[in-house]
């Protein structure tokens, strides 16, 4: 079959399966109202399926949260400063000791009542998990009630980031029900203005609209969820009017729309080319040189993303003003390219990335390289990038998910320690970098000590940045108030409604 004929032919199957809402069917529990007879049910097409079945402590927490499922103690607001959620208040009683109070009449899904106890036992699990949430990579913290509406957090270190980073959709607080073994169940023990009903493997979800939420009635009776990695479907979805809500249009495929249909965002995401210093020729930092000084960003910036995104100068993109004052960075020559055997692998999940490694793959073969190519799903991939195999991974990375501040995403990928170190990069200078980083709440102290440790990544030419992505996000006519995130953490709010 023909890659034409095939593509058409999941599109199709896709959009039978956006159509079918029988295969949606759930019921509703305690506190929930899944009735459209006060509005329709809003259908939501996303970008990836579940990983690891909605658990938060995997990257499906960004799901939970972006469905409105489950939240954490605190929340950010666009300048990435925490702001109350499940906790009122928060202070900060010695260097490494913070207090937080609970808001009052907060019900979970299953009919409990959230208390110091339970926020505690959500907080102990996610730190002792194995591996950790990311948002905890390099932090350890204990967490004991301190009453019955108030608890205390302790970390090993000084960590000024500690409200920001209780905000983590990875750190959202559950139900005692969720918690069984070793697994964690997120259905019907949230916190969110949608409690989730049923979850359909990778295919799909339901998700109907909890009546007691803290915050409100949610307009929404109720949301209809498909998991659409094709983004030629994802696209069809919103043109046929079979999805209300579309993550990630590819923008390939954003000239086909009506310009009403869908607003593009510039987002803290960046396209990086991540290469193993570990072992293989990116082993020596010459060769590595050879390979930033290889790639052209604009010519993927026009090619691939038709001029939806923007080239990089660093690892923080556009959507973080304050990096454009990066100090200057010394730039290691480069060496022999000729010959060298390389593997480059990516995913193919966001659509644009395939593309992008076989662009990329021509200007390194052009530059002498001899590149193979691997491209896969991202959850067959991603243990085998994060396990070394690969000579270099091209990902799309999100810069600000998981605290709103890039020190933990400097941690998490360029430290001896990070969990979600690719590059196998495991550098003193980089190391001591991101802890004087992470050491200062001042925060233009704190911006100046971060862009150094940008400086400190780049200059060992682990990771080459390529560009900043945009995302565009799809929303059918009679959609109002849609949630646009550049972070990623919403998608549908309190008042996301269909109209008309």
């Amino acid at each position: 079959m023909s890659p034409v004929v095939r593509r058409t032919a999941l599109t199709a199957s896709v959009l039978a399966v956006l159509t079918t809402t029988g295969c949606f069917g759930g019921s509703s529990g305690s506190g929930a109202t899944g009735s459209d007879a006060d509005g329709a049910r809003l259908r939501v097409a996303m970008l990836q399926p579940p990983r690891s079945a909605l658990s938060p402590l995997s990257d499906d927490a960004f799901k939970l949260s972006r469905l409105g499922v489950a939240e954490s103690l605190t929340t950010l607001d666009a300048d990435g400063v925490p702001q109350p959620s499940l906790a009122t208040s928060w202070s900060r009683t010695d260097a490494r000791t913070w207090r937080f109070t609970l808001r009052e009449g907060v019900r979970f899904h299953d009919g409990t009542t959230l208390d110091a106890k339970q926020a505690v036992a959500s907080i102990r699990r996610a730190a002792q998990a194995k591996p950790k949430p990311r948002i905890l990579d390099g932090v350890e913290l204990t967490a004991d009630p301190a009453g019955p509406s108030a608890l205390v957090v302790r970390t090993a270190e000084s960590d000024p980031l500690l409200p920001q980073r209780l905000s983590s959709p990875q750190l959202a607080i559950l139900a005692a029900k969720a918690y069984a073994g070793t697994s964690v169940n997120p259905a019907g023990a949230g916190t969110g203005p949608f409690m989730l009903t049923r979850l359909q493997g990778t295919e799909g979800a339901t998700l109907d609209r909890f009546a007691d939420h803290w915050g409100g009635r949610a307009a929404a009776p109720g949301l209809d969820v498909s998991f659409v990695p094709d983004g030629t479907a994802r696209a069809a979805a919103l043109r046929t009017g079979t999805a209300d809500i579309v993550e990630a249009v590819p923008a390939s495929q954003a000239a086909l729309l009506d310009p009403g249909t869908y607003r593009e965002v510039a987002m803290p995401r960046t396209n990086t080319l991540y290469l193993n210093t570990r072992s293989g020729p990116f082993a020596d930092p010459a060769v590595r040189a050879a390979a930033r000084a290889a790639v052209q960003r604009d010519v993927l910036v026009s090619g691939v993303y038709e001029n939806r995104a923007d080239a990089a100068v660093g690892l923080l993109g556009p959507a973080v003003p304050w990096a454009k004052d990066r100090p200057a960075r010394t730039e290691r020559p480069a060496g022999p390219a000729a010959g060298k055997k390389i593997v480059l692998a990516t995913f193919h999940d966001r659509p644009e990335l395939p593309e992008v490694a076989t662009a990329l793959a021509q200007q390194l073969q052009r530059a002498g390289f001899e590149v193979e190519q691997v491209v896969r799903e991202y959850a067959h991939i991603e243990a085998d990038a994060l396990a070394g195999r690969f000579d270099a991974f091209i990902l799309s990375r999100a810069t600000l998910l998981d605290s709103g501040d890039p020190v933990a995403y400097l941690a998490s990928d360029f430290t001896c320690e990070g969990g979600f170190n690719s590059a196998q990069l495991c550098e003193p200078a980089v190391d001591r970098a991101v802890a004087a980083a992470a050491a200062v709440a001042d925060p233009a102290k704190r911006r100046t000590l971060i862009l150094a440790a940008e400086k400190a990544v780049l200059e060992t030419d682990a990771a080459v940045p390529m560009l900043h992505e945009r995302v565009v996000q799809g929303n059918r006519p009679g959609v109002v108030d849609a949630v646009f995130d550049p972070r990623e953490r919403l998608l549908v709010g309190l008042m996301t409604r269909v109209e008309g």
